[in-house]
């Protein structure tokens, strides 16, 4: 048994990297099992030995792609020191993301992309929401560190807002720019309160 696991999970793995750079640069509609399976280099029985339907190969992709940006705001919150630089760390993970090397290009946010393709209802679309109200936590958390609970609330909102339109534009244009931008508005916006809050 442990030899058939052994054998399975390079091909999982293959899968789901397959999956993850099509989907990511032509969509999950577009995308199909073949495309998947030819590019992972595995037979098309392959992806049905370790995936129940394409949907929980999408929920799976999606479940990796959280853990990839978290991965990244570890890197990030590691180096950071104040709840100003903490709220940036999560900035900075963006701005990472949008810089990672990309077979055809920066796209914007993975997650947000494959949501809009999922009817209401599917768990894609609440792993989306989970992860994006996970970002806003962690927001909320760091500017808690400083900020009274409310107001720490109402600017990790804003905040998001501001990190999600910032990530739509870099998607639409391809650069990190306007979430750099988003990063120097947030420092502001977060000093000015810190400033208040002194």
């Amino acid at each position: 048994m442990g030899e058939i696991v052994g054998r399975q999970r390079p091909a999982r793995n293959r899968l789901l990297k397959a999956a993850a750079d099509l989907f990511y640069a032509h969509g999950i509609a577009a995308t199909g099992i073949d495309a998947i399976t030819e590019q992972a280099g595995v037979a098309r029985k392959s992806l049905y030995n370790n995936f129940a339907s394409k949907d929980e190969l999408v929920l799976t992709y999606l479940t990796e792609r959280h853990q990839e940006w978290l991965g990244l705001h570890r890197l990030r919150t590691a180096e950071a020191r104040t709840a100003r630089e903490r709220v940036l760390a999560v900035f900075d993970a963006y701005i990472d993301h949008a810089e990672a090397a990309y077979s055809h290009g920066f796209r914007g946010c993975g997650l947000l992309n494959a949501a809009a393709e999922l009817p209401v209802g599917a768990p894609g679309r609440a792993a989306v929401r989970a992860h994006k109200e996970e970002v806003e936590s962690i927001l909320a958390a760091g500017l808690t560190e400083a900020l009274d609970a409310d107001l720490a609330a109402d600017l990790a909102e804003e905040l998001s807002f501001l990190l999600e339109g910032a990530v739509a534009r870099a998607g639409l244009e391809g650069t990190s720019d306007r979430l750099v931008r988003a990063r120097t508005i947030a420092a502001a916006l977060v000093d000015a309160e810190l400033v208040d809050a002194a």
